[in-house]
């Protein structure tokens, strides 16, 4: 197998913008749904506040991080050169990856139809943004 052409410093952005765009999903944009779906409280809420989200947010930028990392040798390896053969390959991505394994939280962890439809909408937006980024960031 072909070693894939990586930039880095792409990636490191990519990672960035999937943060800012998870916290504008789950934040403004559906905050307010995304705790009713979740079933949270006010009380729930509060607790999480006490806690301390610093160690949550480092690894869900980790995480952010290795996936546009991988995004990245898909792009690589489909030859996507354009924003939009970039955000082809973001979405076959998601197609076939979270659409098809985020399903288990309906099906195994009781979550509703309309949480998973939230969930996989906001990782539909990342991955074509950053595929697109990705492409075009040689």
């Amino acid at each position: 197998m072909a070693q894939p052409d990586i930039n880095y410093l792409a990636v490191l952005v990519a990672g960035f913008i999937s943060m800012i765009i998870g916290s504008l999903w789950y934040g403004p944009f559906f905050g307010k749904a995304w705790i009713k779906l979740m079933g949270f409280t006010k009380k729930t809420i509060d607790k999480a506040k006490k806690k301390g989200m610093a160690k949550s947010y480092f690894i869900m930028f980790v995480m952010a991080l290795l996936m546009n990392y991988v995004l990245a040798h898909f792009v690589d390896y489909t030859d996507s050169a354009t924003f939009a053969q970039g955000m082809l390959a973001g979405f076959w991505i998601w197609l076939g990856f979270f659409v098809t394994t985020m399903i288990g939280s309906i099906l195994w962890e009781g979550k509703s139809v309309n949480l998973y439809l939230l969930n996989i909408s906001h990782y539909l937006v990342v991955l074509l943004i950053n595929g697109g980024i990705l492409a075009v960031w040689v």
